[in-house]
């Protein structure tokens, strides 16, 4: 061994070889770093992760690049840098996929409470005095990432990756702190008489709670001793004893050691003493019950104690009674429920690959094995779910989409029908309608495994199609025809042969034609014919057109002479063409004529033929024209004499065929058909552009028809007119039917079925596309039904109760040893097997039964076996029979059994009644109306739909109904019974109206006016007028003028030559001389004018008005006949055109020539005249003019729907007189186009509804406020002006009133101690079955629990643990009334929408030695509706003594503690400032100081009191000066008692020497300096001098004046 002196050197070595070691390995390890440096010097460097890629979910895969840095920043190449520090690159993460959007969702908590916002320092502000409203704070609240399925929280960027992060903090508001508001204290309670020291208390309550860091609660009871006279002698005091129970232990069952306890004494620990009590055990056996419910009998004890009324414990003896509290009894082990295992999870609910990828989910459960018993652990959860991701191999999922047939047939009909009723079909209809197809959903074909055969997709539900579904109904047209406007007929042609290539035979005809002015619409527009013929004799189609010269004379000027003819030949049409074409030779070139020589007579040229006098000859006249020559000037002396007049005038027939014209007549053409002849001609598309299947033939009948006589033979009519009999048409493609494939089968139901019912399966087919052209007909079958097979009926499974065992008592060994008692009676517990059994009696699963029922049988029941000492009784007998009248009462008895007859206390009839009697039941029932009329309903008609679709017509939606209010029916003693007992159907019913709307009449459209112009555009008017106004929600009327009418123009256009003024041939000129002999000179001639009709045949004449009056021609006009010496010329020609521009600087002319020389040498006049061309004069242009269009007219058969529009062509002069549109023809003026276009008038379409939909479940299932609802929808909305929609499309009425039975808890019983004066117990309650009209309130009457269905059994609603405070014990009291509801507010206005009220249980102390085992107060809070804000005031009483009493009230008048601000606190105790410290004075109730009664104020120059003077005289009683404390010092003034005996006190009552003490002590040291000087003075010899008298100080005195001084 070591001596201690080696072993110091030891220590010491060690100590330096580890300083010296430490130092060196800090020297390696430094070098080490440094070489490590020089050697690499290269570090990694990683770049942040990328985007997570790869499959969705945890499968995703984020990299990053890595780099090789060298320390001083450049980048190297990667070998450099040490692979074995080398960072990973890659790792896995959670890709997620716009799908994860179904799986993943933020949840956010609710805000909490508003904090204060932290200083600087980061600790809340504290609370100060500065709050006035509120401050400011912070409120968080809990953001997270979570999977919906099982709400576990996953990483917030999966969330972010749909939508960010929502916020996690606010700022928010505090109100000021606020402290707790408690009541006012109660009364104290009573004191009991004794000597022995006793507690009164007195409690508050709490009104409002402590809120925003407000003070918490003061003590809500306070306690102080009695007053007791004296104190009681030792050992005599009066105390009470209790026995106590304490709370039953849990059950157990006895183990083997209890068991052979058997004669072992045991200490009893229920009580302070050392008494003993002997537990005697015997054997005992558990019972055991055989599966499925195995269930264990135990047994649980509790202490018994004695209890003083001081809070100690006793020894039993004090407390024994008559009846020990029962200390053990049997009961049920508990068991927890059990559960099977997790089935497997089921197959994933989603079994194909959609778009979304959003993810299927599956399930698993498990089944209870047997319930909780005894209060064991309820059973968990029964059923699992969870998401399962989609498999890529999955294969795709249909896609659906909304498909439509073709439109059907459009229905003008359904609008005709709404807007009038009774209208019905007399003829073709057309214009706008309704038409109709069918919506359905089918599965999307992929376009590259589309067929081409016609396999349409099944129709599937419409739930699988997303989004809108296409509309089911429009608006249609179909259009109207009209017939082709036509111009008025052209005059008669030449006769003519039928075929002027190929002239055959002399007969021939002669045409009139007409053209259209305006085509036909539609199919059935009909063109009349367009060429009329007559009959005629020696046709010619090629004539001689001879044109004369002027006269030229053979020899000298005047004489025979000839003139030149010039002859062309033309056809029938005016054109000319080769001479060789006519027929005969041309007629001469010259041609005898004859010159007037200086003395004949001068006649003029003949006129041109008049207009035939007729267009046909009849039976009476024919036709005739004429013309006339005129005498220019007489014959002088051997002078060729002048004619006579008759030569004048010549004559000749025309139009001298007959009346009858012939034309051809069509019919329509026939369909189109096919042609067997040009089957090669084959088409695909058509002129219209629509697919057409070849080219067919249509044919017409085309016969000849006579004028007023009809049909004749077709030679009859020239054949060159007759119009084609077949023309070439596209033939329409054969259209099959198209029906969809039948849908699937409704499925039959995979679950058993209840009952016997029938259940049947149905599959349906649309039609696509109506057969047409000959197509394939459409299937009869478009509905099938079937019943399914195979579906099993549900089993019904109810509970099968065994019999109740016996009554099981706790074990008789430890009974004995507990009790002290053998006899095997009193509380016990019986048990029973409950199995589930199906309908046909099978045993079957627990779960089954508990799908189909509330709940379990209860299993365990308490029982007694009665004691020798216990009352028996026989089993009550049957209730005597009632009696019809409602009056009576029933009766049931039972006996005394046994002992139990001759035993005091069961002869108690209140304890143990033998009689139960109740009242009989009664048929007699009362009813009466409950809730509002129902909406007026009218009655269910049959519906039938229109060709499929439903219209809304007067009839359905208004006129007479009935209208429901439902009865509530009860029985004599006010119970509700079912409304049938009242009524059949449970309603009164009555009759209604609804109003019909009637929408505006106007009267039919009158007859069209007349054309307003003659020639040319006018207007042609026709109106219609109202005859009844709208009302009720009608159609409204279209806009009327003054007289209530309104009116439609359209424009018109008349042929300009249709009337037109015809002249006849001037007279002779009638010289103006009264002479018999005809003398040359000045005249006037005169003619006759008519106005004639072109269009009619007869050439009769019309009235004058009808012809244009600005054109009227004149009668008379003034003539001239030249002397037989005058030169003579013939009458002007015509004018020379002017250009078609109308150019002013060029000129026309027209000629005149030399019909006889004059006689003597004087010159004739002019032969030609020469004139500007200036428009509007002498020239015009010619333009067609257009109207505007006129508005949309209609079929006369139509009422909206698609029309026409039209304008009319017309030819205008420049002037702006109307011409024939042959005049802008002739100058080949560009034609505008269009004269007619099509155009839409709006449907009006009154709101179309759907039918009702079937009535409502009632919304509940009894009592009152059910209703019923029932809804239409809007298939169609208004259209233009149409009736417009309801704003009612949801009827509603009162469901009948049934009643409602429930079980109701009654209140809680009083706390059972089973023998105990105080400690632990139970309450119990009791269900009960009531009936009431759906809110069970105290009116609820009690029925037979039968009619309430199974009991839901739950024991632990019905029994709760419970305790009663023994005397001495500290204990707390029952709750406070809740209080009013309060809300937090700032100045007056609330700060919250939900307000809170409160209660508290405070403690209450009985005895001073149970203080400390005192339990805490308690208070709670709920939130509360509909309250109040309320504000604290401080109240004062009034001053007493310079006291006064403060206290807070809130504003309702209650007085509180707490609630008002303590820095606002008004004082209690008034007090002087300064203080009265001055002799005889106090503090006044004004505030200031006074002096006592006698003595009055000596006050300074600021107001203050200086002192209290003695008054002279004041014990005198006349003496009256008056001061203030005359009038205010009260007699029990302190200050009074105070100086009441007057003694100096030097000393303050805080120990200081009182001012005066120096101020007298100053005053002695004066005094006897004084009386030293005085000495002196008066020892010294006094020099002579005159005394005067002092001055006097003058007395300052407070005084009213009334003082004799």
């Amino acid at each position: 061994m070591f001596s201690k002196g080696n072993l110091a050197v030891i220590c010491w070595l060690w100590r330096s070889m580890r300083k010296l070691f430490l130092l060196l390995s800090l020297l390696l390890s430094h070098a080490a770093h440094l070489e490590g440096k020089k050697d690499n010097q290269f570090i990694w460097k990683p770049g942040p992760w990328g985007r997570c890629t790869g499959d969705c979910g945890p499968g995703g895969v984020q990299s990053r690049a890595l780099w090789c840095f060298h320390l001083e920043g450049w980048t190297g190449h990667l070998s450099n840098c040490d692979e074995s520090n080398r960072p990973p690159k890659e790792r896995s993460c959670f890709r997620v996929c716009d799908w994860h959007s179904d799986l993943f969702q933020w949840e956010v908590s609710d805000w909490h409470h508003c904090v204060l916002v932290p200083s600087n320092l980061g600790q809340a502000r504290p609370r100060t005095a500065e709050c006035v409203t509120a401050q400011h704070g912070l409120q968080h609240r809990a953001v997270r990432c979570i999977q919906k399925l099982n709400r576990t929280v996953v990483v917030n960027e999966i969330c972010e990756h749909f939508a960010p992060q929502p916020p996690t903090e606010q700022a928010c508001l505090i109100p000021c702190p606020r402290d707790c508001v408690v009541s006012e204290f109660s009364q104290w309670s009573e004191c009991s008489r004794g000597c022995q020291r006793q507690l009164q208390h007195r409690i508050r309550a709490a009104i409002s709670p402590p809120l925003y860091g407000g003070s918490q609660c003061p003590n809500l009871t306070e306690s102080r001793a009695c007053d007791t006279p004296m104190s009681c002698p030792l050992g005599e005091e009066e105390y009470t004893f209790s026995l106590k129970v304490g709370p039953w232990s849990k059950c157990r069952l006895p183990h083997l050691k209890e068991i052979s306890l058997s004669g072992r004494t045991v200490l009893d620990f229920s009580s302070d003493s050392k008494e003993r009590v002997t537990f005697r055990h015997q054997s005992y056996k558990p019972h055991h019950h055989p599966k499925p419910w195995d269930l264990e009998i135990g047994y649980q004890t509790r202490q018994v104690w004695c209890t003083r009324s001081d809070g100690r414990n006793a020894v039993l003896s004090l407390c024994m009674q008559d009846s020990f509290p029962l200390t053990v009894q049997s009961c049920i082990m508990p068991k927890d429920c059990e559960t099977t295992e997790w089935s497997s999870w089921s197959p994933c609910s989603k079994t194909c690959r959609s778009e979304s990828l959003s993810p299927g989910f599956r399930s698993r459960s498990r089944k209870v094995k047997h319930v909780a018993i005894g209060g064991g652990k309820e059973c968990p959860e029964l059923l699992e779910k969870e998401a399962c991701i989609v498999e890529e191999l999955l294969q795709p999922c249909h896609r659906y989409s909304w498909r439509t047939s073709e439109w059907k047939e459009c229905q003008v009909s359904l609008l005709l029908e709404q807007q009038d009723p009774r209208w019905h079909v007399t003829g073709p209809v057309c214009g706008g309608g309704i038409q109709t197809r069918d919506v359905y959903c089918a599965q999307s074909i992929p376009a590259s495994t589309i067929q081409k055969a016609k396999e349409v997709s099944r129709p599937v539900k419409k739930t699988l199609c997303l989004g809108p579904a296409p509309s089911a109904s429009q608006l249609c047209n179909i259009p109207c025809s009209t017939d082709c406007i036509v111009s008025s007929w052209s005059d008669w042609g030449l006769c003519i042969h039928e075929n002027c290539r190929d002239p055959q035979g002399r007969k021939g005809f002669r045409m009139r034609r007409r053209h259209v002015l305006m085509e036909s619409t539609g199919s059935a527009g009909h063109c009349p014919h367009l060429v009329e013929s007559i009959p005629c004799e020696d046709p010619m189609c090629y004539r001689w057109l001879v044109s004369e010269g002027i006269c030229i004379p053979d020899h000298g000027k005047c004489g025979l002479g000839h003139r030149v003819l010039k002859a062309i030949c033309q056809n029938d049409q005016g054109e000319d063409v080769s001479g060789s074409l006519c027929p005969a030779s041309p007629p001469p070139e010259r041609m005898a004529c004859e010159i007037p020589c200086r003395m004949d007579c001068v006649l003029s040229e003949w006129t041109e033929w008049s207009s035939c006098s007729q267009s046909c000859s009849n039976k009476n006249s024919d036709g005739k024209q004429t013309r006339s020559r005129t005498i220019l000037a007489l014959a002088g002396e051997g002078g060729k004499p002048c004619p006579p007049s008759q030569a004048l005038q010549e004559y000749r027939s025309c139009n001298d065929h007959s009346c009858m014209q012939l034309y051809w007549e069509t019919l329509p053409w026939g369909p189109c058909s096919e042609d067997t002849l040009v089957t090669a001609l084959n088409a695909t598309i058509g002129w219209n552009g629509e697919a057409t299947c070849g080219v067919g033939i249509q044919t017409r009948r085309v016969f000849c028809v006579k004028s007023h006589v009809g049909q004749v033979m077709t030679k009859r009519c020239p054949d060159s007119t007759r119009p084609e009999t077949v023309r070439p048409c596209l033939l329409p493609c054969k259209k099959d039917c198209i029906v969809t494939a039948f849908s699937e089968w409704t499925p039959c139901p995979r679950s058993c079925q209840p009952g016997n019912a029938t259940v049947k399966q149905s599959r349906y087919r649309i039609i696509i596309q109506e057969a047409a052209n000959g197509g394939q007909e459409c299937p009869d079958t478009l509905f099938e039904e079937r019943e399914c097979e195979d579906i099993s009926l549900c089993p019904m499974y109810r509970w099968k109760p065994q019999k109740w065992s016996p009554c099981i008592l706790v074990p008789e060994s430890v009974r004995q040893g507990i009790m002290g008692s053998s006899e095997p009676c009193g509380k016990g517990v019986q048990t029973r097997v409950v199995s589930c059994i199906s309908d046909d009696n099978q045993s079957a699963e627990v779960m089954e039964c508990l799908k189909q029922t509330n709940g379990m049988p209860p299993l365990v029941q308490e029982c007694a076996v009665p004691c020798r000492d216990d009352c028996t009784f026989t089993v009550w007998s049957r209730f005597t029979p009632c009696s019809a009248n409602c009056e009576t009462s029933r009766s049931r008895r039972r006996q005394l059994t046994g002992k139990s007859r001759k035993k005091e206390k069961c002869q108690d009839s209140d304890l143990y009644p033998l009689i139960e009697t109740e009242l009989c039941p009664c048929d007699v029932f009362i009813s009466q109306p409950y809730g509002n009329w129902s909406d007026c309903i009218l009655p269910e008609g049959r519906r039938e739909p229109q060709r499929g679709f439903q219209i809304q017509g007067d009839g359905k939606e208004c006129g007479k109904g009935v209208r429901f209010r439902a009865i509530a029916c009860s029985d004599k003693n006010g119970r509700p019974v079912d409304p049938s007992h009242c009524s059949s159907s449970g309603y009164i019913q009555e009759e209604c109206v609804i109003p019909c709307p009637f929408d505006c009449k106007l009267s039919d459209w009158s007859s069209w006016g007349s054309c307003s112009s003659s020639c040319g555009i006018g207007v042609r008017i026709r109106s219609k007028w109202l005859k009844e106004k709208p009302y009720n929600g009608g159609r409204p009327c279209p806009r009327l003028d003054l007289k209530n009418q309104v009116h439609e123009a359209v424009p018109c256009y008349s042929e300009c030559n249709q009337y037109s003024w015809v002249v006849e041939h001037w007279s002779p000129c009638k010289i103006h001389n009264e002479l018999r002999s005809l003398r040359c000179g000045g005249g006037t001639q005169s003619r006759k004018i008519r106005c004639m009709n072109a269009a009619d045949g007869e050439g009769g004449a019309v009235d004058n008005s009808l012809c244009n009056q600005d054109e009227i021609p004149p009668e008379t006009q003034s003539c001239s006949l030249l002397c037989p010496s005058e030169c003579v010329m013939s009458e002007w020609g015509p004018w020379s055109k002017c250009p078609q521009s109308c150019d002013p600087h060029s000129m026309q002319r027209r000629t005149r020539h030399l019909l006889r020389p004059p006689l003597n040498s004087r010159t004739c006049a002019e032969d030609s005249q020469v004139r500007p061309c200036l428009l509007n004069e002498n020239c015009f242009q010619f333009q067609y003019n257009l109207t505007e269009w006129s508005t949309c007219q209609l079929s006369e058969n139509a009422t909206c729907g698609q029309g026409v529009r039209t304008r009319l062509l017309s030819c205008v002069r420049s002037d702006g007189t109307p011409v024939g549109v042959d005049q802008c023809e002739q100058r080949n003026l560009e034609k505008p186009q269009k004269v007619s276009i099509h155009c839409l008038v709006e449907c009006v379409v009154n709101c179309q509804l759907s039918g009702w939909t079937a009535w409502t479940e009632c919304s509940k299932t009894c009592g009152h406020g059910g209703r019923m609802s029932r809804t239409r929808f809007i298939i169609m909305p208004t259209q233009g002006e149409g009736r417009p929609c309801p704003t009612e499309l949801t009827q509603q009425k009162t469901c009948p009133v049934t009643p409602c039975y429930s079980w109701v808890l009654g209140n809680w019983s009083t706390c059972k101690l089973e023998g105990g004066d105080c400690g632990e117990g139970f309450q119990i309650r009791s269900l009960s079955c009531v009936v009431h009209n759906g809110s069970v309130s105290d009116l609820a009457i009690s029925v037979d629990d039968a009619l309430c269905g199974e009991m839901p059994f739950q024991d632990s609603i019905l029994k709760q643990p419970c305790s009663v405070p023994c005397p001495g014990d500290c204990h707390l009291t029952e709750w406070s009334e809740w209080s009013t509801c309060e809300l937090t507010c700032i100045n007056g206005r609330s700060f919250e929408t939900m307000g809170r009220q409160s209660r508290s249980r405070t403690f209450i102390v009985q005895s001073f030695e149970n203080q400390d085992s005192c339990p805490q107060q308690v208070l709670e809070t709920r939130p509360c509706t509909g309250g109040k804000c309320y504000h604290y005031t401080w109240k004062a009483s009034l001053w007493n003594n310079n006291e006064r009493t403060v206290w807070c009230q809130r504003s309702d008048g209650i007085n509180v503690t707490g609630g008002c601000s303590p820095q606002a606190r008004p004082a209690a105790i008034r007090q002087c400032n300064p203080a009265c410290r001055k002799p005889f004075s106090y503090c006044t109730q004004g505030g200031v100081c006074g002096c006592e009664k006698g003595y009055i104020e000596i006050m300074r120059s600021n107001g203050f009191l200086d002192y209290c003077m003695k008054v002279p005289g004041s014990d005198d009683k006349k003496a009256d000066a008056k001061n203030l404390a005359g009038k205010n010092r009260p007699v029990n003034s302190k200050i009074h008692d105070i100086f009441k005996g007057w003694s100096l006190q030097p000393l303050d009552p805080d120990g200081r020497v009182k001012i005066w003490v120096y101020g007298v002590s100053g005053g002695g040291f004066l005094i006897m300096i004084f009386l030293v000087f005085t000495s002196y003075l008066l020892c010294k010899k006094p020099k002579p001098h005159q005394s005067t008298p002092p001055q006097q100080k003058p007395l300052t005195l407070a005084y009213d004046g009334d003082l004799d001084m």
